[in-house]
């Protein structure tokens, strides 16, 4: 099973596909991810201190 399927293949078998759909879908992803780590360290701190 490959992990990246480049556009121009013709296999089935794969996990993620290099196209702009999947490089927007993972950036979205990634944004969220940080975001929701930069909220828990906020209110751990904002909690910590009250």
């Amino acid at each position: 099973m490959k992990f990246i399927k480049d556009e121009e293949e013709k296999t089935r078998d794969y996990i993620l596909q290099k196209d702009e759909t999947t490089k927007k879908t993972s950036t979205f992803v990634i944004v969220v991810l940080i975001l929701l780590v930069v909220a828990v360290v906020v209110s751990g701190v904002f909690f910590l201190n009250n």
